[in-house]
């Protein structure tokens, strides 16, 4: 008959501390001796003891929220037609790029991530990282290295999404100076 195998609260703890910052629970079982059932019922043990503890303190967790919307298309620039129209794939360079932003938390705040690519190569011809989403500091300054990359000889669709970066004013009469660009915007949900 097999007797069981006493483990002290110290190693307990220590075990469930560790299992948070492993991403195979049963390889650190399997290194520690131990049945990984074992462990998750030692973390599931470890989470009620804590819930415990807050509910006697009157402690609530509080979950930030995670998302960021970047896209606002509800403003008043005029919105373009759908020239794309998910059309992904073109025959030559310099014929289509797609612009997006998408944000990336940091320890103190966010920033935003403005990206062009060309559609044929899929190569980032522009970016720009910034701490607010006006155009001046997103779509603007990842345009300017775009074009600097590849310089537009003939004509271009600029496909974005609704947000205000690319519909305002101040990007429009950017992209109209260029005469050879076209924009084109995805309709509400859609790349």
């Amino acid at each position: 008959m097999k007797t069981r195998k006493k483990y002290d609260q110290e190693f307990k703890q220590m075990t469930v501390e560790l299992s948070h910052h492993r991403e195979d629970i049963s390889k650190l079982a399997e290194e520690l001796d131990i049945k990984p059932n074992l462990l998750y019922r030692w973390r599931k043990e470890a989470k009620q003891a804590r819930v415990a503890i807050m509910r006697k303190e009157g402690l609530r967790s509080v979950v930030r929220k995670k998302f960021v919307v970047t896209a606002d298309s509800k403003h008043n620039y005029p919105v373009v037609g759908n020239l794309l129209n998910r059309n992904f794939l073109v025959s030559g360079p310099d014929q289509v790029w797609v612009s997006d932003l998408t944000y990336i938390r940091t320890y103190q705040d966010w920033l935003y991530l403005t990206v062009i690519i060309d559609l044929w190569d899929r190569k980032v011809v522009g970016w720009s990282l910034s701490r607010s989403l006006k155009t001046v500091n997103t779509v603007i300054p990842a345009w300017i290295p775009a074009i600097k990359n590849r310089p537009i000889t003939r004509e271009l669709i600029f496909h974005s999404d609704r947000g205000f970066q690319s519909a305002c004013n101040e990007f429009r009469t950017l992209l109209e100076g260029y005469g050879l660009v076209k924009r084109s915007m995805s309709r509400k949900g859609n790349c």
